[in-house]
């Protein structure tokens, strides 16, 4: 019996979605999630050396016009949609090269914070292409069902002025 490797066995790294991921030679979008916040980064590979370029935390809306109430909903799907509208104005304000998805070892299911994120690249002018039904509805993604709502709109306007 073989042993898998530690990362493996750590449920952190997937290799063969990482070779896969390594051999297209684009830069990644990583994505994160922790208990607190939910993290974007920005990475490039040279021989399989990872280098962060820059990377944003959700707790960086707070500078945005989050409502600082709402602190404990900094992982949330409305969280996550703004961090990956964020990343992607960084992306352009920075005229950096379009990157592909990492989701790591995250389940991607329909409807999830996951695609919340995605559809805040989309959104932002990142050509990524995904199927218009696994994005959460857009009442969710404007936080309609928390209970400590924030004023998506501002916060918004407050991101395109990057």
């Amino acid at each position: 019996m073989k042993v898998q490797k530690r990362r493996r066995r750590e449920a952190k790294t997937d290799y063969a979605k990482r070779l896969k991921l390594l051999k297209s030679e684009k830069p990644r979008l990583v994505f994160r999630r922790t208990n607190k916040y939910v993290t974007a980064q920005y990475v490039t590979s040279n021989e399989a050396q990872d280098k962060v370029v820059f990377g944003i935390s959700s707790n960086e809306l707070l500078k945005h016009g989050w409502d600082k109430k709402a602190v404990s909903g900094l992982k949330n799907i409305t969280a996550s949609y703004l961090l990956g509208y964020l990343m992607g104005k960084t992306i352009q304000s920075k005229k950096l090269e379009q990157p592909i998805i990492d989701f790591g070892m995250l389940k991607s299911l329909h409807k999830t914070r996951v695609y919340g994120f995605l559809k805040g690249i989309i959104d932002s002018g990142i050509a990524i292409s995904c199927k218009e039904e696994a994005f959460p509805e857009p009442e969710r993604i404007k936080g309609d069902h928390l209970k400590n709502k924030v004023d998506f709109e501002k916060i918004k306007s407050n991101i395109d002025k990057i």
